[in-house]
């Protein structure tokens, strides 16, 4: 996967791209790697190109697997806000492959290149919403609630749903 090809970034304005792989570097994690520790301090953002990882809420005892992201799918959106710690915390499932971004670094091209700061913020925002609704899908499962992402599933199958997908990256 490249990324003009991710599912992020698909449909970026070349200019946007060629200014997010520039300041973007490689990083490769092993199954079971702990890549974005809960409660600290965000400051990273990743676009993953193979492999897969698991948006996870941890307590003292276990982990809950919230998310799982497939290439092309990105993580870390709590980088671009001020001193933001994390609730979230990510671990790779295998072996897998990516982009890594400063979230200061990032920004502050989003602020000197507005048109890129836009379409960035717009996709994050989607992110960010596509986390809180897989949230709400294992709460509503733990809690032995019908979740409205899955009737809506449920509805598109049967062919009386809107056609949307219910939980998004």
């Amino acid at each position: 996967m490249t990324l003009e090809h991710a599912s992020f970034t698909f449909g970026m304005a070349k200019q946007h791209l060629a200014k997010l792989a520039a300041l973007g570097h490689d990083v490769r994690f092993e199954g079971d790697q702990l890549i974005v520790p809960a409660g600290q301090r965000s400051t990273h953002f990743y676009l993953l190109l193979s492999g897969s990882v698991c948006v996870e809420v941890r307590t003292p005892v276990y982990a809950v697997c919230i998310q799982v992201l497939q290439p092309g799918e990105a993580f870390g959106w709590s980088s671009f806000l001020n001193h933001q710690d994390t609730l979230f915390q990510v671990r790779a499932r295998e072996r897998s492959t990516g982009i890594c971004w400063d979230g200061s670094r990032l920004s502050a091209a989003c602020r000197e290149h507005s048109e890129l700061g836009l379409e960035l913020f717009r996709r994050l925002l989607e992110l960010a919403a596509g986390r809180v609704k897989a949230t709400e899908s294992k709460l509503a499962e733990f809690c032995g609630v019908p979740s409205l992402i899955s009737a809506d599933r449920s509805k598109t199958r049967s062919g009386s749903g809107n056609g949307r997908s219910g939980v998004g990256a």
